[in-house]
Parts: C-alpha cells; structure tokens; sequence
C-alpha cells in the first residue's frame, strides 16, 4: 500500500546494472516506451539519454558509474515519476543539478502531476521557493515555518540561509 501511494527520490539514489530504459521502469515491467520516456523528459533526462549513442538501451553500470550525479538523481526521480503516486518525497534529490534544471523538473512535476502532495527535503532556497509551507529544521526540531516570502524577513535561520545564497551577505555563526 505504502509502495503505490509514496514515491521517494534519495539524494543517493541506487541504479542497477542495466539499461537506463530497465532502471526507470524496474517497478513496472508492463509499462512500454513511451511511458519510461515522459517519466524522463519530466524528469529532464530525455535529452541526456538521446545524445547517448544506445539512447535508452545505453548500460549504466553498476550504482551508475556512467552517469553524472546529476543524471543518477534524474534516473532515479523518473523512475519515481513513471508510478504517479499521490505522495512524492525528493530527499535533496536535486543537489546534483543546476538551478535551472531543478527549475525545470519542479515545473514539470508540477504541470504533469500538480495533484500529487510533493515533499522537498533541500538545502537550495530556490528549490524551496514556491512550497506552500516550508519547515526550517535545528537539531531535528522545527525551527520556523512559513512561506518563502514570510521566512525570508523574518530574522532566523531561513533568512541567513537565503542572504548567503543570494549573494546579499556572508552567513555568520
């Protein structure tokens, strides 16, 4: 019950030795071609995956080690995309990306699975940007909850964090 209606992307995430096409489907051996490839072009792999010269068919290795970081994070969010579930969990599953890339994916999901619950786990204030309600967490107890708008006047942690990735000031402990 928990595996169809929870979806979970690690920053980490573990690929098999096999194809790039078989690690995005491996949850859903039914599911053709065109599916695995919506799942990767929300994703923002598809490009990636056809500039290979075997394209989907392309091996990847143990653990991936012929991917980036950021396209093992990719791999694993559409194979995560691919099951549409309710509930999507990205645990700092788009630090290996740029920000524009990690704009494009949040955008994607958002048009092509905009009724689905999305958790942000990150530590880039503009992956954070748009959330409804962003939690601040110190030593694993919450420290501010607001918008984007409200934490990043409001003189705490998300403030500081927000200043210092803007350019605005050095953090300061």
């Amino acid at each position: 019950h928990l595996r169809r209606n929870i979806g979970m992307v690690l920053q980490e995430p573990y690929l098999f030795s096999r194809t790039i096409a078989e690690n995005i489907g491996i949850a859903s051996p039914e599911l053709d071609t065109e599916a695995i490839r919506v799942a990767a072009q929300a994703a923002a792999l598809d490009e990636s995956i056809t500039s290979f010269t075997a394209g989907y068919d392309t091996m990847v290795g143990e653990r991936g080690v012929t991917l980036s970081g950021g396209q093992k994070q990719r791999a694993a969010i559409a194979r995560m995309l691919v099951n549409d579930t309710p509930i999507m969990i990205f645990d700092d599953s788009l630090s290996a990306v740029d920000t524009q890339t990690d704009a494009k994916i949040r955008k994607s999901i958002q048009q092509r699975f905009g009724k689905a619950s999305v958790i942000l786990i990150s530590h880039r204030i503009t992956t954070l940007s748009a959330a409804d309600k962003i939690i601040v967490l110190d030593g694993g107890h919450i420290a501010e909850e607001g918008t984007h708008d409200e934490l990043k006047t409001a003189g705490g942690i998300y403030q500081k964090i927000y200043k210092a990735q803007s350019g605005i000031q050095e953090v300061t402990k």
